[in-house]
């Protein structure tokens, strides 16, 4: 009998195109969770969900949209204004400081408008790399990769993009997903740290790309027990 072949910590080019290909077999269209119509509604939204739930932004956006979703509109609003419809989220006096302060740039140097340009975005009040991925990618069609704790968690324990911060394995991931699922590739991974390889108890008897894995302390399936 041959002995199984030892495997090694990352996931070879073959098994990322694999992993993509389930993923995407089980979600076509992945996308935000968080409500958002336009890049401006969009770019307010990521901005408020810093160490927030998505849900929980979405129930403050929800009341603060009809009311004012330009920047013209909150700006008229000022932050006292609109901490009344972001004070259930977390850091939401930090937050209104610096969703005013990105709003009056847009309007004096953008005409209102969100840049599509990286360095523009991450030159906006509470705009950092993250949140200006997210909004090229998921606003603007351009495919970058967000990488947040969820995404961390997955490239890590999968063996996908191991890395040791977040750049790190952002920079691997540019390198090892495949061109064709790029743009779709953050919001993939996202959904599956969220709700399958989640960070106290992974749900690895579900996952369907348990069997590409390198995660060593897989939780068992009970059912098999």
């Amino acid at each position: 009998m041959n002995a199984t072949p030892k495997r090694g910590k990352t996931l070879k080019p073959a098994e990322v195109r694999e992993l993509f290909s389930r993923l995407a077999e089980l979600n076509p269209h992945p996308t935000t969770e968080l409500a958002y119509t336009t890049p401006f509604e969009l770019l307010v939204a990521v901005i408020l969900s810093a160490q927030a739930t998505d849900v929980g932004v979405n129930k403050a956006t929800r009341k603060l949209y009809p009311v004012a979703n330009t920047p013209a509109a909150i700006l008229a609003l000022g932050e006292e204004g609109l901490k009344t419809y972001i004070a259930t989220i977390g850091l939401f006096n930090a937050k209104a400081k610096n969703v005013v302060a990105t709003c009056r740039i847009l309007v004096e140097q953008y005409d209102g408008e969100v840049p599509r340009d990286r360095a523009a975005l991450e030159a906006l009040p509470g705009v950092g790399r993250k949140t200006a991925n997210v909004v090229m990618n998921t606003a603007f069609g351009e495919p970058t990769i967000a990488v947040d704790t969820h995404i961390f968690r997955v490239c890590n324990r999968t063996g996908l993009a191991p890395g040791k911060d977040v750049r790190a394995v952002e920079d691997k991931l540019m390198k090892v997903v495949p061109e064709d699922y790029k743009q779709d590739a953050h919001h993939w991974l996202i959904l599956h740290g969220r709700y399958v390889c989640k960070a106290r108890k992974p749900d690895c008897p579900q996952c369907v790309i348990r069997d590409l894995c390198r995660f060593k302390d897989k939780t068992p399936d009970e059912s098999n027990r």
